[in-house]
């Protein structure tokens, strides 16, 4: 699929479409976001709910200076690709949550492909040769689209109902069942009984762990309470059992953790007696990988800033005497030298709004032989490629993943290198 970038919103309003008219269209490129792009009468409009070369009759839902969005209300000629969403709430003006239920399985993973590559393009520096050298590709993970996804956030509405918003909006769609969501979660009387309605509540969170535990909670002005199961779950990954609360950071496909630590170890193959450092550590996931195969004669340094990710490093890894968990910000630690050379491989694996140009350079300075970099927003990994690249590092391989199914999210690992 060809692919075409989303510019920058602007609020001012001009344009001759207006929002909640109906046009006519047709459908072009994948953009980021979940979105294709159309023209109408010059004019950009990106289109959710569409595929590239369908004709449809679209709703305009957003109206910027230089471009307006719009949701494909009717399809007029459908693409191959398109397939009825197995969820009624995967429609437009209703559940924001997936963005590519009415796109076949493999033309998801095709359509993401298609948002790295344009991406590493436009952002990365790279080109067209330089991508195929790559064979950037997403793949897809074992289970299938459905049923997959351990942690699920339910908005409340004012009358006290679980569900979950619409795209871009805090409005609260009631559901009855999401069909993305683990089925240990989905048989949970969150969404469904009348006397498990959520009137003082804000959101309720339900975990279905890797080691059997099922847990609700519900917040309430930033508090939370535990409403049923452990208050600390059970997660199994790089064969090791991992005890955290309920509420802490982990990756919600099932097979995410042993994927992403397998394709991190296959890239940089750490050696016995190497120093590595896990950087953005968490709970210790990579860390504790990077340990086992550097062995007691090497050394890991995992630097966390959340105190509950330091708190469960800590206690997670306690029997591993070569990691150091560092309490403290990435750019802190590596800017007021909290953590210092020599580093033979580095795992950096930041949040969505990516490391920065700063953690970059300051990283780069310590002279790794490799870093594996784990990206969840494949824009932010292009703009730090780009530094990396103007430092003299180089992209040597990437790995794409599908961990979030019908959705536009994708997760990537690069391998970085010292040109």
């Amino acid at each position: 699929m060809n692919q075409v970038s989303l510019p920058v919103e602007e609020p001012d309003t001009a344009g001759g479409l207006t929002e909640a008219e109906q046009v006519e269209l047709t459908v072009a490129a994948v953009a980021p976001g979940g979105h294709c792009v159309a023209r109408v009468d010059g004019q950009v409009v990106f289109v959710r709910h569409a595929l590239p070369g369908e004709r449809v009759l679209a709703e305009v839902t957003e109206v910027h200076r230089a471009f307006v969005r719009a949701d494909a209300v009717r399809v007029l000629e459908a693409a191959p690709d398109r397939v009825e969403p197995p969820c009624p709430y995967a429609r437009p003006g209703r559940c924001g949550g997936c963005d590519l239920q009415h796109v076949a399985p493999e033309a998801q993973l095709r359509w993401k492909t298609s948002v790295v590559r344009e991406q590493l393009i436009r952002l990365g520096g790279l080109d067209e040769a330089g991508c195929d050298a790559l064979d950037v590709r997403v793949e897809a993970l074992p289970g299938g689209p459905l049923g997959w996804r351990s942690r699920v956030r339910y908005a409340v509405d004012a009358a006290g109902r679980a569900g979950l918003l619409k795209h871009r909006s805090h409005e609260v769609v009631p559901v009855d069942r999401c069909l993305i969501a683990h089925p240990a979660i989905q048989e949970l009387p969150v969404l469904t009984s009348h006397s498990t309605s959520w009137p003082d509540a804000d959101a309720v969170e339900a975990v279905a762990s890797t080691g059997g535990d099922v847990t609700v909670t519900a917040s309430t002005a930033g508090r939370t309470r535990l409403v049923s199961g452990p208050e600390r779950v059970q997660e199994r990954a790089g064969g090791r059992e991992w005890i955290l609360p309920a509420g802490s950071f982990w990756q919600v496909h099932p097979a995410a953790a042993d994927t992403l630590v397998d394709a991190v170890l296959e890239l940089t193959a750490p050696q016995p007696g190497e120093r590595a450092w896990d950087l953005y550590g968490g709970a210790g996931l990579f860390a504790a990988a990077l340990a086992d195969r550097v062995g007691e004669t090497g050394r890991v340094t995992l630097v966390e800033a959340a105190g509950d990710g330091v708190a469960a490093a800590r206690e997670n890894l306690r029997d591993l005497a070569q990691v150091e968990v560092v309490a403290a910000r990435v750019e802190t630690a590596l800017n007021r030298r909290r953590i210092t050379g020599p580093v033979d491989v580095v795992v950096l694996d930041p949040p969505r709004s990516g490391a920065g140009a700063r953690v970059v350079r300051d990283l780069v300075a310590t002279g790794p032989r490799a870093v594996a970099y784990v990206a969840c927003d494949p824009a932010a990994f292009a703009r730090d490629l780009r530094v990396f690249t103007d430092l003299g590092w180089r992209l040597a391989a990437l790995r794409g993943y599908d961990l979030f199914p019908m959705t536009q999210h994708v997760e990537l690992v690069g391998l970085l290198l010292p040109s």
